[in-house]
């Protein structure tokens, strides 16, 4: 029988840290404390000390009338705060939380002597080196495909599998689909790999597999010249609180090429007044990036500071501009923001994407424009390295007309000459 914790403090850190632990990303959990923690003033202004379901529903409730009197359905955070009570209801009720809700993961059963080997190899892909729930729903569905694949070639036993079997698995894959066959063939190789350390397999076969490596070419990416930047940054009306905010936003994207997911994050830490620059933790790729805090955009930031920001005590620098005041944890509403503006700016989007990162494209464009060599411009933009940043070179047309060669003129008679593919 499962004990229950009561107590709402050992309660909630035992599920954050166990949400953790399976896969749950830090920012997603910040979003599902703060609903957790409103349980909490629930219970002390109740005086309950004890946590129960019950007590949980209570504070929906509550949580209910104060959020949605003036609207007609829930809002996303209202569906956000039901999902999060639900977590921490099934925790103390199970002890566990599903990391897989969706149907089709419910499908995917591993059944027999290959199937508990994948079962296992997924728990210590989960447990071990913590991949993200996302992940692991890829991980499985690809092991799945390769069960499958065993079942119909009548291979039960996971001695059964020899390379043969793997070379024709992966030359029945579709290349044209959704899913590369590079990411399938990764996560055989890896599986593989942990049947030999387990001595399942008597071979390693994760060395014998061939590589396969699939790229995929990017289309051109949307560019702005200088002067449709500063149209749209001057469309922008800084009269009222919400377009100090958007102001602010629109220069970092412009000036700086942040990406919309680092801006909607930015706190106060990673403004560095003291040296004038903007140290971050760049959420895609988990690498911090330093740049300088401009004068403009710093001037931005501290105008919607001082006279656009709501009173909170959030350590996000950008905040909503209507209640409930929380922090833009959504890059899709940076992208909003910046979308309008270009609307609102007459300027010619036609055929051309026009959100924060085309601000981000256009601004490495000016920089190939001003003969920047390339490891700056992987440094401002927070590339891993120059292989990302090297695509950008495509747009970059004056210096691709320059390493156009002349063809050399044709010979005289050079069609009629014995031998030659004319020769008549």
């Amino acid at each position: 029988m499962i004990k229950r914790i009561k107590d709402p403090d050992c309660l909630i850190a035992e599920a954050e840290e166990y949400m953790l632990a399976v896969g749950y990303s830090p920012f997603t959990m910040i979003r599902i404390k703060r609903a957790w923690l409103f349980i909490q003033t629930f219970m002390i202004s109740k005086g309950v000390s004890d946590y129960s379901v019950d007590i949980a529903k209570l504070a929906v409730h509550q949580y209910l009338r104060s959020r949605s009197r003036k609207r007609k359905r829930p809002n996303r955070y209202l569906k956000n705060f039901v999902y999060a009570v639900g977590l921490l209801n099934e925790y103390h009720q199970t002890g566990k939380i599903k990391t897989w809700s969706r149907t089709d993961e419910k499908r995917l059963v591993f059944k027999g002597p290959i199937g508990s080997l994948i079962n296992d190899f997924l728990r210590y892909k989960r447990q071990e080196e913590r991949l993200s729930v996302t992940r692991m729903a890829c991980y499985r569905r690809y092991l799945f495909r390769f069960l499958i694949y065993c079942h119909k070639k009548h291979i039960q036993q996971v001695r059964e599998i020899d390379l043969p079997l793997l070379l024709h698995f992966i030359s029945s894959l579709d290349d044209n689909r959704s899913v590369p066959v590079a990411t399938i063939v990764s996560t055989l190789r890896g599986f593989m790999r942990y049947g030999f350390v387990k001595k399942s397999l008597p071979v390693d076969y994760s060395i014998k597999i061939p590589k396969c490596k699939t790229t995929i070419q990017p289309k051109l990416p949307s560019t702005y010249s200088k002067k449709e930047i500063n149209d749209l940054i001057k469309s922008v009306d800084r009269s009222s609180a919400s377009g100090k905010r958007n102001y602010a936003i629109i220069l970092i994207a412009a000036r700086l090429g942040l990406r919309a997911s680092d801006i909607c994050r930015l706190t106060f830490k990673s403004l560095q007044w003291d040296t004038s620059t903007i140290k971050i933790l760049q959420v895609k790729t988990s690498k911090e990036l330093e740049l300088p805090l401009l004068s403009d955009v710093g001037n931005a930031i501290i105008d919607y500071l001082k006279y656009g920001r709501p009173e909170s005590e959030e350590s996000n620098v950008f905040l909503t501009a209507r209640s409930p005041i929380e922090p833009l944890w959504s890059s899709n509403v940076v992208t909003h923001i910046v979308q309008r503006a270009f609307k609102k700016a007459n300027i010619n989007i036609k055929d051309r994407k026009f959100g924060p990162h085309s601000l981000r494209h256009s601004l490495s464009f000016r920089m190939l424009e001003q003969h920047t060599i390339l490891p700056v411009i992987s440094e401002v933009l927070g590339h891993r390295n120059t292989e990302s940043t090297r695509y950008y070179l495509r747009i970059d047309l004056a210096s691709m007309k320059q390493c156009i060669l002349e063809v050399p003129p044709t010979k005289a008679g050079f069609y009629q000459q014995k031998g030659g593919w004319y020769y008549a």
